[in-house]
């Protein structure tokens, strides 16, 4: 076996294992935590391919922003540190079901294209060229899904800071309660309202 080989499996594994503890943990940060790691595989797995373009914006988009924003959401809901209810085993099975799904579908789209070696020379693609495509209006153009993520986006964070604002609301609602009766029976219990009655 090949030294390049050991490396691309040795990568996979990262990948594939961070992503089963990220499904797996009961903790939803440790889970938030291993998809990063798994993510930050991925990216890996792009500079090693050399495709450094693909690599920066992996971890840009995803690493930098997506599991950020997953972040500050558990904190926001303060769930951080506690741990999630253990999952019933009707969605255990289905969840397995799901991904023996998953795993035969890909290999049946493998064994029927293969992996052939068509790459004779190295992509030599330029940002602008990727630009011009990923905001293109035409047929192979990208502008459509570009757009769903970012409206994707904007609806994630108006939930982190709805789900905040009910969470927090309560609170801030009892300490002005309260606050209010505290003055309240300061102002009547204090000395000089005692001395002008």
């Amino acid at each position: 076996m090949s030294a390049s080989a050991i490396i691309f499996y040795l990568i996979s594994a990262l990948i594939l294992g961070a992503g089963l503890l990220a499904v797996t943990t009961r903790k939803i940060f440790r889970a938030a935590i291993w998809l990063l790691f798994s993510l930050v595989g991925i990216a890996t797995l792009y500079f090693w391919m050399q495709v450094e373009f693909i690599a920066a914006i992996q971890i840009i988009v995803y690493v930098g922003g997506i599991v950020v924003l997953i972040i500050f959401s558990i904190f926001l809901t303060q769930q951080s540190g506690k741990e999630m209810p253990k999952p019933s085993t009707r969605k255990t099975i289905f969840s397995i079901a799901v991904a023996l799904f998953g795993l035969l579908f890909t290999y049946q789209l493998i064994d029927q294209y293969g992996f052939a070696n068509n790459a004779t020379q190295p992509m030599n693609v330029t940002v602008g060229e990727i630009g011009t495509q990923m905001l293109s209006t035409t047929e192979h153009g990208y502008i459509l899904p570009f757009e769903v993520v970012s409206m994707l986006l904007l609806a994630a964070m108006i939930g982190c800071i709805v789900i905040a604002m009910k969470n927090s609301g309560g609170n801030i609602e009892e300490k002005a309660g309260e606050e209010s009766k505290l003055m309240i029976h300061t102002d009547i219990s204090s000395p000089q309202n005692i001395q002008e009655d």
